[in-house]
């Protein structure tokens, strides 16, 4: 080999090294209400292409809370939503300015990412109230480089209104506003990859929410979607699952199928614009020969029904429509076409990101998913995913809209539901696929999916709940032995912190190894569990006030207080107080 061979060589083998040892890339793409139970990624043949043929798609991913704010700023801070105080849409008890309001401006995954050495950009919608008139009070933190949608016109795709690095805002009228997005990532990307540093790129276009406009009263119309998608999905309909539109107490009208059958099939026509946005992204970085070291993820920020148990358009529900949604990460290491079977939640997508630029951080809320074919198979994750919700639920589309004066409303819309809050459980295990939620008015719902995939048989109705659960077992356990475990599960779940998050069976049971329902449910405990203070709200209220969410706290079972004694007599058990601080 010549010297100048030998040298290309060196610094080629130099190069790669350098690039093995340099922190990963990390690449965001975050739709807005995109479905996983209406089969939309079945409609996007270059997400297949090159994210679930290449990557890895994590079929049991949730949303913590089913409406974009609160679910958004507990992806980007690794924090649930009873954490944040984040917990609307609009100020006083959501919004941007209540992000501001409890400092998380200063303590994010951005401001993370930029102290662990990452050249941070963002373009897209952030967060609601993040506003024409409050883009600049204050400035957004932790990014080097942002062009952020702006309300009230973030849900027009015709008229997007955007602030570049904190300048004034710009209207975008007559623009297609996925595409003007993909037009921004993409030179992001190009700044991003010109200097040394690792990066962070993300990218939220609105497709395929709503096209909203906000005057009075505020209207919910189809997606938008680009003149060059308005042939496609002419024959789709909405799957007709169990769910859809049962006829007891009483079904929608055909006109009323028909036109949500259009409005599903708009929602899939504007996700092509994102689609098609996927691939250029990737073939960017392709050409840059950044592929391999940059991680790739995929994801919405809730879920959506349409015509499911007899709803209009929506989400803010805990029904699976609602909270299980799309997650697909791509990137070194990560086993390309498989599906994995770990419950995850966005909580945890914040622990993931800032473990791959080099930061363990056991004090926020969720825990790394796994990402590595080893992890994957033996995964540290647990089974268990918190929802909860505060405040209104609102339908959409032209028969969603209520034209009675005498509702709540927001921004002239009438809402359907104003006690719409709740706390919900989804607890999936070797055995066992379970919904348990405590509505603030009282009522009750459970629903086991291995027997009833489609949540249509509510065994703690208060009309049928005698008769549907005679019978019932699990685990060889009993219906009440089944809720009382449930209960108080949640009971911790609903004000957890840190540890008592990621092990919150810990936290019910201190010195013991009780990791699962499944463990929970021996009999030595009966006593305990039935004995135990019941999730309750003392009135449904808009945001998370504390003083109006019933008992706060479990009775904790002391392990050493009946260690040694025959198991009949393993029931005493004792309280140690706020397990939210329990580490």
């Amino acid at each position: 080999m010549s010297p100048l061979r030998r040298m290309a060589a060196f610094a080629t083998a130099l190069l790669t090294t350098i690039a093995a040892a340099k922190k990963p890339n990390i690449l965001f793409v975050l739709t807005d209400d995109q479905d996983w139970h209406m089969q939309s990624l079945d409609y996007m043949p270059l997400l297949h292409k090159y994210m679930i043929n290449e990557g890895t798609l994590y079929d049991q991913h949730y949303c913590t809370v089913a409406v974009c704010c609160p679910s958004r700023v507990n992806l980007w801070t690794g924090k649930a939503a009873h954490t944040t105080n984040v917990t609307d849409l609009f100020p006083p008890y959501g919004g941007y300015p209540k992000f501001v309001e409890e400092g998380l401006n200063d303590d994010w995954f951005a401001t993370s990412l930029q102290q662990l050495g990452y050249n941070t950009y963002y373009t897209g919608k952030l967060f609601n109230a993040h506003s024409v008139d409050t883009y600049n009070a204050p400035f957004v933190n932790g990014f080097n480089g942002s062009d952020f949608l702006l309300d009230p016109y973030t849900y027009e795709y015709y008229r997007a209104h955007m602030t570049r690095n904190g300048a004034p805002p710009v209207s975008y009228e007559g623009q297609y506003s996925p595409d003007v997005i993909a037009e921004k990532a993409y030179g992001f990307l190009d700044e991003a990859t010109t200097h040394d540093e690792p990066w962070f790129v993300g990218v939220a276009p609105i497709a395929p929410h709503s096209d909203v406009r906000f005057i009075k009263p505020a209207v919910f119309n189809m997606a938008k979607y680009a003149p060059r998608h308005a042939h496609l999905f002419k024959d789709y309909k909405i799957p007709r699952t169990a769910d859809f539109n049962p006829d007891e107490p009483s079904g929608l009208n055909d006109t009323v199928i028909e036109y949500n059958d259009e409005f599903q099939r708009s929602r899939l026509r504007a996700l092509q614009a994102v689609d098609e946005m996927v691939e250029h992204l990737i073939k960017k970085l392709e050409a840059k020969g950044l592929l391999d070291n940059t991680y790739i993820f995929y994801t919405t920020d809730n879920g959506y029904h349409i015509s499911q148990h007899r709803m209009h358009p929506g989400k803010e529900c805990p029904y699976e429509t609602d909270i299980h949604i799309p997650l697909i990460i791509r990137g070194p290491g990560i086993p390309a076409g498989h599906t994995a079977r770990v419950v995850s939640s966005h909580t945890d997508l914040t622990p993931t990101m800032l473990k791959l630029a080099g930061s363990d951080r056991p004090d926020l809320d969720g825990t790394p998913v796994p990402l590595d074919a080893e992890s994957l198979a033996n995964p540290a994750s647990g089974e268990h995913v918190n929802v909860e919700f505060w405040g209104f639920a609102i339908p959409e589309g032209k028969f969603g809209k209520i034209g009675n004066e005498s509702l709540p409303n927001i921004g002239g819309q009438a809402i359907a539901a104003r006690n719409n809050t709740y706390k919900a459980l989804r607890v999936i295990g070797e055995g066992y696929n379970l919904l348990y939620t405590v509505w603030c008015t009282g009522e009750r719902e459970f629903y086991d999916l291995h027997r009833d995939a489609g949540e249509m048989h509510n065994l703690l109705d208060s009309d049928g709940a005698a008769h549907l659960a005679i019978g019932y077992t699990l685990e060889g356990r009993s219906f009440d032995q089944v809720i009382s475990r449930l209960d108080s599960l949640l009971m911790v779940l609903k004000s957890c912190k840190s540890t008592s998050c990621h092990k919150p069976w810990g936290a019910l049971h201190t010195n013991s190894n009780i990791a699962t329902l499944k463990d929970a449910l021996h009999g030595r405990f009966d006593a305990f569990y039935a004995e135990q203070p019941k999730v309750a709200f003392s009135s449904c209220q808009l945001g998370y006030l504390v003083d109006e969410e019933g008992p706060q706290h479990a009775n904790v079972w002391d392990d050493d207080e009946v260690r040694g004694l025959p198991n009949t007599k393993q029931q005493t058990f004792k309280y140690y107080g706020d397990y939210s601080l329990w580490t």
